[in-house]
């Protein structure tokens, strides 16, 4: 028994009053919580833990909501023109001949002429500009109409100098120039 006595001695004396023997001792508790709660508790899924991908895709969209990705497989509706009214590539020929203007042209005929081809905006835009600051000449082809959507198109119309972008708009089915863009060449 002297062994036995010796052995409990050192470990209350000197063991359990170490390090070492404090970390021991946490461990064989932290053992002993974790044993117990696995034997009280259900055993549960195997297959559930963090591991295991949701059996379908996560969403925050409703599934019947549209694609709103940047590439469309969709084709680009067709502009659509008010009965009577120009089309897209008629507006943009007459903004682009009134664009340019006529030699010796006042400013506010300039202005009157590119008025009834625009939207409001563009007028106050150009509220300041002058005939004479026009970048080009003439017009030396035909006007490429880009559809953006049933009320949206963009034309490319090119220019001794450069080529001029035209964005036209139609939300009631009539055509007018919202937005003039010059690339010198």
């Amino acid at each position: 028994m002297s062994a036995v006595r010796r052995a409990v001695e050192f470990l209350v004396t000197r063991l359990l009053r170490s390090r070492l023997g404090v970390a021991l001792g946490i461990a064989v508790l932290i053992l002993g919580v974790v044993g117990a709660a696995r034997l009280v508790a259900d055993p549960g899924d195997p297959t559930a833990g963090l591991s295991n991908r949701p059996p379908e895709p996560i969403t925050t969209v409703h599934p019947t909501t549209g694609n709103d990705g940047a590439i469309s497989t969709t084709i680009t509706p067709s502009p659509v023109t008010r009965p009577g009214e120009p089309t897209p590539e008629q507006v943009a020929e007459r903004f682009v001949a009134a664009w340019l203007g006529r030699p010796g042209q006042s400013a506010d005929n300039w202005h009157a002429g590119l008025r009834p081809l625009s939207t409001a905006a563009l007028t106050d835009k150009l509220a300041g500009a002058e005939p004479a600051d026009v970048p080009a000449g003439e017009v030396t082809g035909d006007v490429t109409v880009r559809p953006r959507g049933e009320t949206f198109v963009e034309a490319l119309i090119p220019l001794d100098t450069g080529e001029l972008r035209l964005e036209l708009v139609a939300p009631d089915g009539r055509w007018l120039v919202d937005v003039v863009d010059w690339e010198q060449a």
